[in-house]
């Protein structure tokens, strides 16, 4: 076994090899870029070696750096999580010639299955059943569009380097095949320098299951059974589970075996996944294979009980597998959510930002949390907008749906926008709960499922919101009076009294462009009755430092977090997030948003732009493409006008809150 190890990564994975490798007594190297600085992952690590800026092709894409780092270190090998260079065959030869143990497979079976026409190929010498396609070299355009005539619509684009569902696009008819063959190579060519397309046949609600295998360097190769990937948005996972929901154990055995043969076709070893498309009538074909550790790993290792990061490290050293396939088992059920920096309301755009604050379920037999960041940390326009992962296991289904909805309600993002609510309502959707899996769930769903996350304000949060405001005035007014002369004049203690009469006042929320106001009686000391749009409350509580609220509302008790920057106000409670505005009645009047601008959601490069000054365009109509965080953002208009203006050309470089193009709509 190795003594010190390097990992070639961040984030919640760098966070996890080192965890395990400080278990089995191995010394860890982190590297970081100049946004990393600070992060978690270097915090852990025995030591952390700076390689470059922010972006990641300065800094976590260059392998001479990180080579430099391993050397320096006296690291002996090299873990590359996953993303970056993790199925880079250059990565792992250099990493041969420098004496370095490069924790993955052969250079040889990563070059195979990188390419996508290359691995169908040999899946089919290998007798690996393939969905219908083009896979071949020859890239003009023409010959694309007359293979996907051939093929037969709808037709799916797919890069054949890389994937996470970039550098792809379904297309449902000939007039759409150039714009979208078009989109799917420049998005192909920004995230993995690779243009190069194949085409399928797109399946009509397929699943997506992928079978994880293990091979080692004595000939041995098993699989660990199944995880069903199908819930996703933009062709990228967002649950994950194991077992697949009603997958009988014929199939389960036949792809276990097919991704098996996979494996050896390629000369495979350590961890890998062959992912597979299930039709409905339980046929299934080879889609690909990550040569890597996947994200959603943790439900496997949740129900076979096996530490994959362990075995990659003790295979990478020249051991055997430590169990043959008929010592494999499943047992109970796992799932997992991917908790992200996004905003589903608006297009799933990523989130920018910094941390204010993070609290995340606590672990346990049933609860796992992988994260690789904490409150106060900066989510950046650099790297993908991963916060964490959940991963929660029971006996059966049912019982860990139930866990993945209380895993839920117990986390806490503030800072920038996540998708916990969003996650929350596929929990706790009755479809999801009956097991209706397949890769259009949620585009199928998205209505109800963004309106189910994003339902206004949250039950009790007005009274919330109100009730902290107040004590929170309280314990600033206490340790007023511990700083003066005399803290115990009966002045600073008369809080809420009025000669004559009790005290009222009123209180002044925004909630969007929605004005609410709170009428609120001052009773016994440090209890209120809360006039509020929809009824009256009798409130009290205490409040911790850290914004902890115990309140007891009409006699009832509950926990919340109320969160404070400046007027800004975030009520946490019950899964929920209500973000509210104090209004200054003196100083805050009703303004109007200054019309005719499309603004930056958030920071990016413009690709495209599709119009000109003076164009006259529809609703929905796409103006221009901005990149960010790896994938591109279209902007369309949002009503029948005229482009007046063009602030910004392909190439340029634009920050959140900037106008990108001139807009004035027809009235």
């Amino acid at each position: 076994m190795f003594s010190k190890l390097l990992i070639a990564n961040r984030g919640e994975i760098a966070c996890r090899v080192i965890r395990t490798a400080r278990r089995l007594g191995i010394a860890t190297v982190a590297v970081y870029s100049e946004a990393d600085a600070r992060a978690l992952h270097v915090e852990m690590a025995d030591e952390a070696y700076r390689i470059g800026p922010a972006p990641a092709a300065e800094s976590y894409l260059r392998i001479d750096r990180i080579l430099d780092a391993a050397i320096r270190s006296g690291a002996e090998a090299i873990h590359p999580g996953y993303g970056f260079l993790s199925e880079n065959p250059r990565f792992a030869e250099t990493c041969a010639r420098a004496g370095l143990v490069f924790v993955g497979p052969p250079p040889d079976a990563i070059r195979a299955m990188g390419s996508k026409s290359e691995a169908k190929a040999r899946m089919e010498r290998a007798g690996v059943p393939l969905v219908p396609g083009y896979h071949g070299a020859d890239q003009d355009p023409e010959t694309l569009a007359r293979e996907a005539d051939r093929i037969g619509y709808p037709v799916l684009i797919k890069a054949s380097s890389g994937g996470g569902g970039k550098g792809m696009r379904i297309v449902e008819s000939r007039t759409e095949f150039a714009a979208g063959l078009e989109s799917a190579r420049r998005e192909a060519k920004a995230a993995f320098g690779d243009d190069q397309v194949l085409i399928e046949r797109y399946l009509p609600r397929p699943r997506h299951v992928e079978i994880q295998v293990f091979a080692d360097s004595h000939s041995n190769c098993i699989h660990l059974f199944e995880r069903d990937c199908s819930f996703q948005r933009r062709h990228q996972k967002v649950v994950e589970e194991a077992p697949a929901p009603g997958l009988s154990p014929a199939i389960r055995a036949a792809m276990g075996e097919a991704a098996v043969r996979a494996a050896r076709a390629v000369g495979y070893r350590g961890a890998g996944t062959v992912e597979f498309l299930l039709g409905a009538d339980q046929s299934f074909y080879f889609m690909e294979m990550n040569t890597r550790l996947q994200v959603e790993h943790p439900v496997t290792e949740a129900v076979t009980g096996i530490d994959l990061v362990e075995w990659q490290l003790r295979e990478a050293a020249g051991e055997p597998l430590p169990l043959d396939q008929p010592s494999l088992a499943m047992e109970g059920h796992a799932i997992e959510v991917r908790l992200y920096a996004e905003d589903p309301a608006n297009g799933f755009l990523p989130s920018a930002g910094r941390l204010a604050h993070v609290r995340l379920p606590q672990g346990g037999d049933h609860v796992r949390v992988d994260t690789g960041v904490r409150a106060g940390d900066r989510i950046t326009v650099h790297y993908d907008p991963l916060l964490a992962k959940l991963i929660v296991r029971d006996r059966d289904r049912p019982s860990a749906v139930r866990r993945l909805i209380r895993a839920l309600e117990e986390t806490e993002i503030v800072g920038v926008a996540a998708n916990t609510g969003f996650l929350a309502a596929i929990a706790r959707h009755p479809a999801f709960a009956a097991g209706e899996v397949d890769t259009g769930f949620i585009d199928r769903h998205r209505g109800e499922l963004v309106a189910a996350a994003d339902a206004g304000i949250g039950p009790d949060a007005l009274a919330l919101a109100a009730l902290y405001l107040l004590l929170d005035r309280r314990r600033e007014e206490d340790e007023r009076a511990l700083r003066s002369g005399d803290p115990w004049s009966p002045w600073w203690h008369a809080w809420g009294w009025r000669l004559n009469g009790g005290a009222t006042e009123a209180l002044r929320l925004r909630a969007g462009d929605r004005m609410i106001e709170i009428a609120i009686d001052y009773l016994t000391e440090g209890a209120f009755r809360l006039v509020l749009p929809d009824g009256t409350v009798t409130a009290g509580g205490d409040l911790a430092s850290d914004g902890t609220l115990m309140a007891d509302l009409d006699g009832v008790r509950c926990r919340a977090t109320v969160l404070r920057n400046g007027r800004d106000l975030s009520v946490l409670a019950l899964g929920r997030r209500t973000n509210l505005q104090l209004v200054d009645t003196v100083a805050d009047t009703d303004q109007e948003v200054a019309p005719g601008g499309l603004i930056a959601a958030m920071p990016g490069k413009v690709v495209a732009v599709s119009v000109a000054r003076g164009d006259r365009v529809r609703k929905g109509q796409p103006l221009l493409v901005l990149e960010t965080m790896k994938m591109e953002h279209t902007v369309t208009a949002p009503a029948d006008g005229i482009v007046t203006r063009l602030d910004h050309a392909v190439g340029d470089q634009v920050q959140e809150g900037m106008e990108l193009i001139g807009f004035d709509a027809e009235r």
